[in-house]
């Protein structure tokens, strides 16, 4: 310390010892808030979360206390989405799908001839929400979708009737799309178009999606088609494929099937 002390305040050496200490003091500060916040930054997290999903499930009210409406209607269970089935040693409030993503133990490679949604990786496992009835009854379900449009990987929610099969809203949460373009995703306008659209056709795959232009009254299979974001193709693009991968059979599928044939309730 006496030594530099004594260095010249002009001298290459003082600026570079000063310069250090000033970074290492800033760094442990910078460090230091990191912890110290992430509690916080977590709640909003899931607080942002449980918004996303009682707007899409038509749940969301000006005012309402979020998360005690979320927990008085919102069942969350963790899906293997391999066979569709409940898996209870996972705790949903432990589990994360995008880390579980980019965990080798949780997660599979998903080949390139099947990686229509661009995803590369998925986890093994998937939160889904069941909006209560009155008893074992749905109301509706939300599933997390996600994949690539343009310029990003777009994360959203798809919620569903209790038919398995009917759109009852769409909402992306996360997107780095064009402004105004591929952005238009999150427009109220297109999200509007959604709603009592099928997502399955007769053989029972995936029919659902953007068309190039307007869906009109002679729109052959209208019931399957929403209008296309103007001037954004590749956008427009990328949402039908994250709907057709994550709605097939690498997707929710095959929980969708045993919710159709009563073998899964909001309780089991």
């Amino acid at each position: 310390m006496p030594g530099i002390l004594n260095m010249s305040r002009d001298g290459i050496g003082y600026i570079v010892v000063m310069a250090v200490g000033v970074c290492l003091v800033c760094s442990v500060f910078v460090s230091g808030a990191a912890v110290y916040l992430k509690p916080l930054q977590n709640v909003n997290k899931a607080a942002d979360r449980q918004s996303n999903i009682l707007e899409v499930a038509g749940l969301m009210e000006p005012g309402i206390d979020v998360r005690q409406r979320f927990d008085e209607r919102i069942d969350t269970k963790i899906v293997e989405i391999e066979t569709g089935e409940y898996v209870e040693s996972i705790d949903p409030e432990d589990f994360e799908q995008q880390e579980a993503a980019r965990d080798p133990e949780m997660s599979v490679k998903v080949p390139r001839e099947e990686d229509i949604a661009g995803i590369k990786q998925r986890s093994r496992y998937a939160e889904v929400y069941l909006v209560k009835g009155n008893g074992d009854e749905i109301e509706s379900i939300i599933l997390p979708v996600h994949g690539y449009g343009l310029w990003s990987t777009m994360y959203g929610f798809i919620a569903l009737e209790p038919d398995a099969n009917t759109v009852q809203g769409l909402k992306f949460y996360q997107q780095g799309e064009t402004p105004g373009l591929g952005a238009e995703v999150e427009n109220p306008k297109w999200r509007d178009l959604w709603p009592g659209k099928l997502v399955y056709g007769p053989e029972g795959e995936p029919q659902i999606r953007v068309i190039k232009g307007s869906v009109s009254e002679g729109t052959p299979n209208s019931e399957y088609k929403v209008d296309g974001l103007s001037g954004a193709t590749i956008t427009s693009r990328g949402v039908s494929n994250m709907l057709e991968y994550w709605m097939g059979e690498r997707g929710f599928q095959p929980f969708l099937k045993r919710i159709r044939q009563g073998s899964l309730t909001a309780a089991k």
